[in-house]
């Protein structure tokens, strides 16, 4: 008669209900204000892993968007930078400071252009590499993986892999999240973020690991203990070195629209195409930042990731403004 009765006790959310309503009207003003077709904002907690605001809008008419479940959407990523540089790093063959010559903004490889977003104002010319990821230089990134991995591009994905990039497969509460694909392996396009689909809370589970030193963390919707994914995903020095670069991208950078006055934030704007029109007034973009603060002890680190039509489309000065107002929102919590 002595049955031990299982309590079944209902999950608890992890969701700020105040960090979410405030949120969710930060991003929809940014939307609407941009005109763009949808967005999702994710603030996750570094150390826990757990969600405290998790916002996704599309657009319902001209004016008024609705809330959209869609949190599994795959696609290419504009953040692919930082997380190139970290593998390179990890070799031993590259460091921030080496120098790259961007030249003109336009590279050819293999039969193709490779570009700058400022070629048509005559490219960066020589620059060391801290300075081409706080420039969004894809050339920058790809010359400094050509002299990473030039002779072995396996060991790029291989790096990939052991990093557990495009982990985790599957988060409680997040319905049909698909596991992380290269589309074509072509590490001139894949550094970039391109012929890869992601979803927006695969990348931040990447940054999130960045602030926490190597240890990548399970997302968490529902109130649980910490599940370690990757306790190291790189050497502390490779994380360190990258880290410096996601401070001076936001001071000195193209990511200085993230800067906040309150506190010191680290952090990576991006832009994608997401369409293969000839037509860039018809053209889809991806708008993302993703970053972390405060840079010295990080307690949450946040994804933006918004989908337009046309140019203009800026990581920074789209996603990024709405990451900065978001920080905001949370210093006065």
């Amino acid at each position: 008669s002595c049955q031990s009765r299982q309590q079944v006790t209902a999950p608890i959310s992890t969701i700020d209900s105040t960090l979410q309503t405030n949120t969710t009207a930060i991003l929809e003003s940014k939307l609407s204000e941009i005109n763009a077709q949808s967005g999702q904002v994710i603030v996750m907690e570094v150390q826990t892993g757990q969600i405290k605001a998790l916002v996704g809008l599309t657009k319902k008419d001209s004016t008024n968007y609705q809330p959209c479940e869609n949190f599994s959407i795959w696609q290419s990523t504009g953040l692919m930078h930082p997380i190139s540089l970290l593998a390179a790093l990890e070799t031993g063959k590259v460091k921030l400071s080496d120098k790259v010559d961007t030249g003109n903004g336009i590279y050819q490889v293999q039969g193709r252009e490779l570009k700058d977003h400022n070629w048509h104002r005559g490219g960066y010319g020589e620059i060391t590499a801290q300075e081409g990821l706080a420039a969004s230089s894809n050339i920058a990134i790809y010359k400094t993986m050509e002299k990473a991995f030039g002779d072995n591009p396996q060991t790029f994905f291989d790096l990939l892999a052991n990093m557990s990039y495009g982990k985790p497969d599957s988060i409680n509460g997040i319905a049909s999240l698909q596991p992380y694909k290269i589309t074509e392996k072509n590490i001139t396009w894949n550094c970039i973020g391109y012929e890869q689909l992601i979803s927006p809370i695969q990348v931040l589970t990447f940054y999130n690991a960045i602030a926490n030193n190597g240890k990548m963390i399970q997302p968490q919707l529902y109130k649980d203990s910490v599940v370690v994914i990757n306790p190291q995903i790189a050497s502390r020095a490779s994380i360190d070195s990258l880290k410096k670069a996601l401070v001076f991208n936001v001071t000195d950078g193209l990511g200085q629209p993230a800067k906040s006055d309150k506190v010191l934030v680290a952090g990576m704007q991006g832009t994608s195409s997401l369409s293969t029109n000839e037509d860039s007034t018809k053209d889809m973009y991806a708008v993302e930042f993703c970053g972390y603060f405060p840079t010295d002890n990080p307690k949450y680190s946040i994804i933006v990731s918004i989908n337009k039509t046309g140019l203009p489309a800026s990581g920074g000065l789209m996603a990024g403004d709405v990451f900065r107002k978001i920080i905001v929102n949370l210093k006065q919590n």
